[in-house]
């Protein structure tokens, strides 16, 4: 809905200038969320993101921002820093305090220009900071990019759930950031409560953490009535820690493998970094042993499993992990 434009001649305010940009229209129609207590400045940003054929909704303060979030849950949030009441920093932090919104690109827009607001905001979990008067060109372009990696990374999350991978991501202080519903639903069978959750594995995760483990470090957790355990795989381009949540009664990684392929424990081994897409080289500083000795486990891999190259071994071993999931 078209934001009424009621207060004179608002496009000649010097404060919130914005000049014409041109505009490639698109099939979708991405949801705007933009929070500030200014109307000359609601009227004018409405007015740019209508032409760039986006739909605009409009709130005067924080907490009437997270109540139409919640409602009506839109793709990105364009959020000034001053603000009666609730500002954009407490907004913010609100919004990634919210599982079911914390996953909202915020983009900052506000008059504030030293270098420790613009820290603060991205601190508080913005992704971006524009400095009034805003550009409308370099506005949309900084949305554009940003929708395109919120989609990305939607996708990938999705992509996740629907596999059934037992997946998390941490924070460095052990809190849960993001984890699969396959995830939740395995700590509740192990009773593990959401007060459990946020101090006793937070806690476990964070101290485990502190020795710096490599990729394929297992962490047993403890204080379970379910035996369970946590993967190092990797860290995200978000600088959270990326964990597989293993249940403990059951084999898994190179011990599934040794089991269901009648496999040695070097060969389980060896297959399973195969699986995860690793070189000979790469898997011989892993398992600390030479290329050769390697190949030599290869040959003995390949006819066990009725293949003939690594390529075919890795899909079999793919297909045995991804069955225990």
């Amino acid at each position: 809905m078209r934001l009424p434009n009621t207060y004179g001649n608002t496009l000649h305010n010097e404060r919130y200038k914005v000049e014409p940009v041109m505009i490639t229209p698109s099939n979708k129609s991405d949801i705007v969320l933009v929070v500030d207590d200014s109307p000359d400045a609601l009227s004018l940003i409405h007015d740019t993101l209508e032409a760039a054929n986006m739909d605009v909704l409009v709130a005067l303060e924080g907490k009437q921002a997270l109540t139409i979030a919640r409602r009506i849950r839109p793709d990105i949030i364009l959020l000034d820093a001053i603000m009666p009441n609730m500002d954009g920093f407490e907004t913010c932090r609100a919004l990634k305090a919210d599982q079911s919104l914390a996953s909202i690109p915020v983009i900052f827009m506000t008059g504030l220009s030293d270098t420790d607001d613009i820290v603060r905001g991205l601190e508080a979990g913005g992704v971006d900071y524009l400095t009034k008067p805003i550009q409308p060109n370099e506005l949309i372009a900084r949305m554009r990019v940003h929708l395109s990696n919120a989609r990305l990374s939607n996708n990938a999350q999705s992509a996740l759930d629907s596999m059934g991978q037992y997946l998390m991501t941490t924070t460095y202080a052990g809190e849960i950031a993001w984890a699969t519903p396959q995830t939740y639903a395995l700590l509740a069978k192990a009773r593990a409560s959401s007060e459990w959750q946020s101090t006793e594995l937070a806690l476990q995760i964070r101290l485990w953490l502190a020795h710096h483990p490599v990729v394929g470090n297992v962490l047993k957790l403890s204080g379970l009535e379910y035996p369970l355990a946590l993967k190092m795989m990797g860290v995200t381009e978000q600088k959270e820690v990326l964990l597989r949540l293993e249940d403990g009664d059951k084999p898994a990684g190179p011990a599934l493998l040794k089991k269901e392929l009648d496999l040695t424990d070097r060969e389980s081994e060896v297959l399973h970094w195969i699986a995860n897409g690793k070189t000979n080289r790469e898997i011989a500083e892993i398992l600390e042993m030479s290329p050769r000795t390697v190949n030599k486990h290869l040959e003995q891999i390949f006819p066990k499993l009725g293949v003939e190259n690594r390529t075919s071994a890795a899909g079999v071993a793919l297909r045995v992990l991804s069955a225990e999931r």
